[in-house]
């Protein structure tokens, strides 16, 4: 059995090849059931083999955060420009209108407030519900290195378990404990584990030395946290240089609803992941869009 004394730093990530897709477009992906490749063709748009995930679910642990006091103002008016919603189950009921066909990342995971210990959460979500609402994908936070490392992965266990039994992906969201740096060798561990556990896609956080060495040893896609609130230009970059190193989307929520021009920010990003626009380029989309009122 390995210990910590035998723990090496992986060397060879092979950057120079890409990853072999087996015929479907998304890594890792190719010996899912129908279903589940379905729904994650609606997560990750099949041309560009990216998506652009507008989080919203803040408040299970937050409440009415900054930019989030009234959802139904503050959030309508960006569904139309993202790929893939990130909510909580009483977000969709409450303020979503069921006519809008935009797949759901449905956050499973809560149990506690910011107040306390964030690692300590339950699997708040039965599957009934999941499949009751439609989900595209199960949410749920993997703290490593905290307190409660074991409970968070034993949730993602769960639900990895029962959304494979009806064709539900699982998105597993890395955390980071208290004690751990935000550096590629954490971000490199917390997302292999997930995807060794069975998540079939995982949400981290960029880092700006390594990150490609994270992608690479992770043989499911990621997709970027956008983190706390950057300056527009340098939120554009962050995701620009994520997706230049391998990231299949981001999942952005405060840098979109806090900019002074959510709409125009959604849409520049759409451009960056999507298109690969180059940073300055977005931005001036931005800006221009900003002056014309949108």
């Amino acid at each position: 059995m390995a210990d910590l004394d035998d723990i090496k730093e992986g060397k060879d990530f092979g950057l120079d090849r890409p990853a072999d897709t087996q015929g479907f477009f998304l890594k890792g992906a190719a010996n899912h059931d129908w279903g589940m490749k379905n729904r994650l063709s609606r997560i990750f748009n099949p041309v560009s083999g990216r998506t652009v995930m507008l989080a919203f679910d803040h408040g299970y642990f937050q409440g009415p955060a900054t930019g989030l006091e009234r959802m139904d103002l503050s959030i309508l008016p960006l569904v139309p420009f993202c790929d893939v919603m990130m909510c909580t189950r009483g977000a969709l009921r409450s303020t979503i209108p069921p006519t809008v066909t935009k797949p759901v990342a449905l956050r499973c995971s809560g149990g506690n407030s910011i107040l306390s210990e964030l690692s300590n959460e339950t699997v708040a979500v039965d599957i009934e519900d999941a499949v009751r609402l439609g989900a595209c994908a199960m949410a749920a936070q993997v703290y490593i290195g905290s307190e409660y490392e074991h409970k968070s992965i034993t949730n993602v266990i769960k639900l990895i378990d029962t959304g494979t039994r009806y064709g539900i992906p699982t998105l597993a969201v890395t955390g980071v404990g208290k004690d751990m740096a935000r550096d590629a060798r954490y971000f490199g561990l917390a997302t292999r584990i997930a995807a060794e556990l069975g998540a079939h896609y995982v949400k981290t956080y960029f880092v700006e030395d390594g990150f490609e060495k994270v992608v690479a040893g992770c043989p499911v896609p990621l997709v970027i946290a956008g983190g706390k609130k950057l300056p527009e230009r340098e939120a554009l970059e962050m995701a620009y240089r994520a997706i230049d190193q391998g990231a299949a989307g981001v999942d952005m929520g405060r840098n979109i609803f806090q900019s002074d021009a959510p709409v125009a920010m959604i849409r520049a990003v759409g451009k960056v992941v999507h298109e690969l626009e180059r940073p300055d380029q977005a931005y001036r989309f931005y800006l221009d869009l900003k002056a014309q009122g949108v």
